[in-house]
């Protein structure tokens, strides 16, 4: 396999994070692109290494409070119970830039990769085809894998072989102003039936006629990069397209299709006729200037926190009522530098076991990435959160597996921007198109 750095294409994939994608805060007191020890490692001394004991050492980006107590404790509590395998873990610092992308970096040229490695979803593909990760298969029973969400597995899996397993995931559906949507004299779309769900035309219709002076119809850009091709991608596998073919290999005749530039031109019109901002301030639904947001799970605890009159409903279906909905969050590999595999992947069984995946996606507010979890998980069997789940149960849909995915998703990032400020769609796409052929062809072909 044809080898490269990852420093200027992995900070395009890497550049929301979204958590989905959406890392919350750095802890007080650390600075931008500093890397730190973080208490579980501390952890770790305390509970007395010995010398014969595997050292494992995780990496993962610093997250907020809740987080990194949940790393301190259950660190702890494996070092004490596993005195024959003791963790260590480094929390790195994302605020500046890619200081955790360029960290990986640096060590994968030097061998120096830490045993378990955290990384965003859509990237999987990418670090294994590169072999930075190892097929982990054996990890989990064939029975564990039916109990993580089937996006997780989509997600994590490539060339037919699982990389990599994570405690959440993220969905995006449609919230709406239930104060201007009674204004205006539109029903509530349902909260409790896909079939009632709003169709493309009736989330066009109904976020036209929501446009008023004081606020836009609907607001659909979630950030400028990685953003656009997690929250948009539904639109087009709703329309029958794909955004690359299913060995992740070919873009031409697929980003490029008949079908994408038609979903292209949809999405457009809401740009074009001032139904969305191209530019949206900030927490433009929250703060009552759109009527409607495609929006993600972290959402829920702001809008729960404020004095909005809120609701939600699914991500918009197709006007034949096919429906899909975004997932994808941070995920955890075993690397190619680590020594004792087989000792990692016994950690990562343990860590995220059903109750360690509850007490995680609780601690964080996301939801579980296994279905068990939900048993142990308080608020998820109603309301919005029941939605968010039999979105990630039922329509779910991981973005494009292949090791070309950052030049994919800066590329599609590029283009819609482009035609939201007045270029033609199929020229932007077959432009797209050429540089994943060109990339592909270059570093994965044969």
């Amino acid at each position: 396999m044809k080898r490269r750095l990852m420093s200027a294409i992995l900070a395009v994939s890497m550049t929301a994070s979204l958590a989905a994608c959406a890392s919350s805060g750095t802890p007080e007191g650390t600075t931008a692109g500093e890397s730190q020890k973080s208490a579980g490692e501390a952890a770790t001394t305390a509970a007395g290494d010995s010398s014969d004991a595997v050292e494992i050492k995780i990496w993962s980006p610093t997250d907020e409070v809740g987080i990194e107590n949940w790393w301190t404790e259950k660190i702890a509590q494996w070092n004490s119970d596993h005195p024959e395998i003791q963790v260590t873990r480094e929390a790195i610092d994302r605020a500046d830039s890619y200081a955790y992308e360029n960290k990986i970096t640096t060590a994968t040229t030097s061998n120096d990769l830490p045993d378990i490695l955290f990384v965003d979803g859509p990237t999987v593909s990418y670090y294994a085809a590169n072999q930075t990760i190892i097929p982990i298969d054996e990890v989990w029973s064939d029975e564990d894998k039916k109990d993580f969400m089937p996006s997780s597995v989509q997600q994590n899996t490539y060339d037919n072989h699982m990389y990599a397993i994570g405690p959440t995931e993220s969905s995006v559906a449609l919230y709406y102003n239930k104060d201007y949507l009674d204004a205006a004299g539109i029903p509530y779309p349902s909260d409790s039936n896909i079939e009632d769900a709003w169709t493309w035309t009736e989330f066009y219709e109904n976020a036209k006629k929501l446009t008023t002076a004081d606020y836009v119809g609907t607001n659909i850009i979630m950030d400028k990069g990685e953003g656009l091709i997690y929250a948009l991608e539904p639109f087009f596998l709703e329309n029958g397209a794909s955004f690359v073919s299913e060995d992740g290999s070919k873009a031409e005749g697929y980003v490029n299709s008949d079908a994408m530039v038609e979903t292209m031109n949809y999405l457009n019109k809401f740009i074009q006729e001032g139904i969305a901002n191209i530019d949206p301030v900030k927490d433009e639904f929250l703060n009552g200037k759109a009527a409607t947001m495609l929006g993600g799970s972290w959402n829920i605890a702001d809008l729960e926190k404020s004095d909005l009159n809120w609701g939600v409903s699914y991500y918009p279906v197709s006007d034949d009522h096919k429906a899909v909905s975004p997932t994808g969050d941070w995920t955890a590999a075993v690397t190619k530098d680590c020594k004792n595999p087989e000792a990692a992947m016994e950690v990562l069984k343990w860590l995220f076991n059903t109750d360690n995946v509850a007490a995680y996606a609780s601690a964080i507010a996301k939801p579980a990435s296994r279905t068990s979890a939900y048993e142990k998980m308080e608020g998820w069997d109603n309301g919005v959160r029941a939605l968010f789940l039999w979105q990630l149960q039922n329509t779910g849909v991981a973005r494009p597996s292949t090791p070309s995915y950052s030049v994919l998703s800066q590329g599609f990032a590029t283009a819609i921007l482009n035609v939201f400020s007045g270029t033609e769609a199929k020229s932007e796409l077959d432009t797209v198109a050429a540089d994943f052929e060109e990339d592909y062809e270059t570093y994965y072909g044969n």
